[in-house]
């Protein structure tokens, strides 16, 4: 299937990491699952695919709280980075955005925009031989409020240089997009993994 990109013309592209250029999102469950089974924590697949965009600490305090857990959140997040860091060579690009990376490159700036950390955007992008198309990488830490605050998206247009409105933002979550519109950039919502086998 081909994404429909709005009318532009667009001075910028900026994209989620997991889920929209990576297609990260089942490997990063599995990762979850793992780690949490270790403190006894549910997370259900629908609430991980609801939750896309958020910060790795945010999700663990989020569940701590909802489940009267007390897992602590540094090393729990260092642990998921590791299972997540050993399976990484499994991960494939997401083919109707990866063709427009190949499309517009050299011709207009690109920025990553992720809820995940630094490392592991530079982790994912790495083994895909795709970090080097980018001009900024907003992870988590760069910003105070997460999506769908407009924040993360705001700062990534300062970085480039270009005004919100003449960016296009590609994002497979709802939140993101809610971000996006927030920020007032157009979007082109990426689908989920198993909406992309329906219609392939």
């Amino acid at each position: 299937m081909k994404l429909k990109l709005p009318k532009g013309p667009f001075k910028a592209y900026l994209f989620d990491c997991d889920g929209t250029i990576v297609d990260s999102m089942p490997l990063h469950y599995i990762a979850w699952k793992r780690v949490l089974s270790e403190w006894n924590c549910d997370f259900p697949e629908d609430l991980f695919y609801s939750w896309g965009g958020m910060p790795v600490a945010e999700i663990i305090a989020t569940l701590n709280e909802r489940q009267g857990l007390t897992m602590p959140v540094a090393d729990v997040m260092k642990r998921k980075e590791g299972l997540y860091f050993e399976i990484l060579s499994d991960l494939k690009a997401v083919p109707e955005v990866l063709e427009h990376i190949e499309a517009s490159h050299g011709q207009i700036p690109f920025a990553v925009v992720s809820g995940s950390t630094r490392d592991s955007v530079t982790a994912s992008l790495t083994v895909l031989n795709l970090l080097d198309r980018f001009d900024t990488l907003v992870c988590a830490g760069d910003y105070q409020r997460s999506k769908p605050d407009p924040e993360p998206f705001l700062i990534a247009a300062a970085r480039l240089g270009v005004a919100p409105e003449d960016c296009l933002v590609f994002e497979d979550t709802e939140m993101g997009i809610q971000s996006a519109t927030a920020a007032g950039m157009a979007s082109v919502k990426v689908p989920q993994p198993w909406e992309r086998v329906l219609v392939s």
